[in-house]
């Protein structure tokens, strides 16, 4: 890589999962920031035109005992399969606690020495039945500095 690359920085900060705690679970930071807050920005358009905004980034993180390691769920490798859906992994999922009820998907790819996060998407906003696709073009893609990103994942591995 050359000097003039710049990866984003990624923390993942292990909790308690409590169903119907947006605050419980495996939270994820993206150069600082909440995942889940930079989600909500995009949504909430989106949310706001179908006259729900409460729906905008009503996300929580994942049990951290099923995505952390040993688990390789965040190396593209779902930990179950009711965590991924085609080509993409659920990265954070509904505030209730119900797997597959909100999930936010992203391909996690790993080439050399790069991860990376694209092609969010909402599954249930995705354009099918009558309900209008909401795009995720704002949101990433996100590219991770191999060496930080393996880093930032065995910390919640030891907690």
């Amino acid at each position: 890589m050359s000097a003039e690359c710049r990866f984003d920085l990624v923390e993942f900060v292990r909790q308690p999962y409590r169903d119907g705690d947006r605050a419980s679970g495996l939270r994820i930071l993206i150069n600082g920031i909440d995942l889940v807050e930079l989600v909500r920005l995009v949504e909430l358009p989106f949310a706001s035109a179908e006259g729900s905004p409460s729906i905008a980034g009503a996300y929580a993180g994942l049990p951290p005992e099923e995505v952390c390691p040993p688990s390789r769920h965040f190396y593209g490798e779902p930990s179950n399969e009711l965590l991924h859906s085609r080509s993409k992994v659920q990265i954070l999922g509904c505030e209730c606690g119900e797997p597959g009820c909100w999930p936010l998907l992203c391909a996690i790819t790993v080439a050399g020495e790069v991860v990376r996060w694209s092609g969010f998407e909402q599954p249930h906003r995705a354009g099918r039945d009558d309900r209008p696709s909401w795009p995720y073009d704002q949101l990433g893609p996100f590219e991770f500095d191999r060496s930080q990103y393996d880093r930032a994942l065995a910390i919640t591995a030891s907690v």
